[in-house]
């Protein structure tokens, strides 16, 4: 979703700068075309997934190609100032500044814009981004595993007492709004607003209670205009197929096969490697198990309703409008995960606020999450789930279309917990390829944030 980029343009807008919003997907060339076209005064990127990452160092290298000048902002729920202070900003010989959220924006863009601020803003920037380089260097230096041994030491369950889905297969489902309500998490909706406070204790918080009260109101109203005009639609499709573990991959019944990594550095106390496949039963103990699926999409409707409130000016309304399909998109995904639980028999009534917790049974890990980190995962999931016949979509990068939309994997063995793969060596990569059936060098590409060595500096 691009809601955080329109918060920041509508704060740049109050603040009286011009902003050019070319919208989302675009490519590096129409970026710089446009900067160049329109003599812009800064450039800035927004990313979400991780593959965005590498496009934002591409076009970091792209403008030190074409020797341009202007400096460069990196915003995104996937960013931060690390990556920023070693991927990007080396790229680019000018000023390449992360900004945390759209509060600090419009300082950092007054500071660069600035003949009398920018060298004092510019030299302490470059001065923290070293710091991060140091900081991250010693980092790289942490010992990983050989993968054998990071294998070695997975994680060992007891699958004695398999839950057993009541169907396997793939349902289709298109869901009432209403039935959506009641799971949407409201405290992310604020904090995509950057409200930050528990919900519904920030309605009352003495700082951000007023303006978040304000903003609930808007918010209630224009949902009950979508649910009773049923203006966007909700489908999706999950399902649940027999499974094992072969190694690190977790491998159904219908020949799909869906390779995992593993925890690769060296754990304190002797804690288990963890892998996803851990969590179901290995192929060798005859025990047949099960594992889940789901898409689902909250997104039929959003932009022709967006534009409405944008042919109008309301520029408000219709990031409102953004927020409100993302967190219904969220709930569908909740509302799922407790239709699977009570399909695999072991179905819960929980408050909200439990929901919010996940103090339930299992998981429903994304591809893209910390424990399975490859996006291109999302195409054989798709694949599985026929995806494309509820109207999902998959772009180059593996973001998914509509933007409100929510997929992955569904675990019932009572011990799955979600947790991170941070650092992989060269050795599960070579592994991990093999068994993708992907090239070494095309696998690394998704996987880079977690790579434990620089694959740029590798001597084949």
């Amino acid at each position: 979703h691009d809601i955080g980029k329109n918060i920041v343009g509508v704060v740049l807008g109050c603040n009286n700068y011009e902003v050019i919003d070319l919208g989302v997907m675009v490519s590096a060339d129409k970026i710089l075309q446009e900067a160049i076209d329109r003599k812009v005064d800064v450039v800035g990127l927004s990313g979400l997934i991780t593959p965005s990452l590498d496009e934002m160092v591409f076009v970091a290298s792209e403008m030190e190609r074409r020797h341009m000048t202007l400096p460069l902002l990196i915003g995104g729920a996937t960013t931060s100032p690390q990556h920023t202070a070693v991927k990007i900003s080396p790229e680019y010989s000018q000023p390449t500044v992360h900004v945390p959220d759209a509060s600090r924006v419009v300082d950092v863009v007054a500071s660069l814009i600035s003949a009398a601020q920018k060298p004092a803003f510019e030299q302490a920037n470059r001065e923290h981004q070293a710091r991060l380089r140091d900081q991250y260097s010693t980092r790289r230096d942490r010992p990983t595993l050989p993968f054998d041994k990071a294998r070695a030491n997975r994680l060992r369950l007891d699958f004695r007492d398999v839950a057993v889905p009541s169907f396997t297969g793939v349902r289709k489902v298109d869901v009432a709004l209403s039935d959506l309500v009641p799971f949407i998490d409201w405290q992310f909706f604020f904090t995509a607003w950057e409200l930050k406070g528990r919900f519904p204790a920030i309605l009352d918080d003495p700082k951000v209670g007023p303006a978040a009260t304000e903003l609930y109101g808007h918010a209630q109203a224009l949902l009950k205009q979508i649910v009773d005009g049923k203006l966007i639609r909700a489908r999706g499709a999950y399902g649940f197929w027999q499974a094992n573990s072969d190694g690190d991959d977790i491998v159904l019944d219908n020949g799909f096969r869906f390779p995992m990594l593993r925890q690769q550095e060296v754990i304190a106390d002797a804690k288990p490697n963890k892998s996803l496949a851990d969590f179901i039963a290995p192929i060798e103990s005859s025990i047949t198990d099960y594992v889940g699926a789901f898409a689902v999409t909250a997104g039929h409707g959003v932009d022709e309703l967006v534009k409405k409130f944008e042919a109008r000016h309301d520029d408000y309304s219709a990031i409102i409008v953004k927020a409100l399909a993302d967190r219904l998109a969220e709930a569908f995904a909740e509302y799922m995960h407790a239709q699977a639980r009570s399909d695999w028999g072991f179905g819960d009534r929980l408050a909200n606020t439990d929901l919010v917790d996940e103090k339930y049974r299992g998981i429903r890990p994304a591809f893209g999450y910390p424990a399975c980190p490859d996006h291109s995962e999302k195409a054989r999931l798709f694949d599985l789930l026929g995806a494309r016949s509820v109207g999902l979509e998959l772009t180059e990068s593996f973001a998914m279309t509509p933007p409100a939309s929510v997929s992955g994997l569904y675990f019932s063995h009572p011990q799955s917990r979600y947790f991170a793969i941070q650092r992989v060596a060269q050795d599960q990569v070579d592994d991990y390829a093999r068994r993708k059936g992907m090239a070494t060098t095309e696998v690394e590409r998704w996987l880079r944030p977690v790579l434990s060595y620089d694959p740029t500096l590798v001597v084949a």
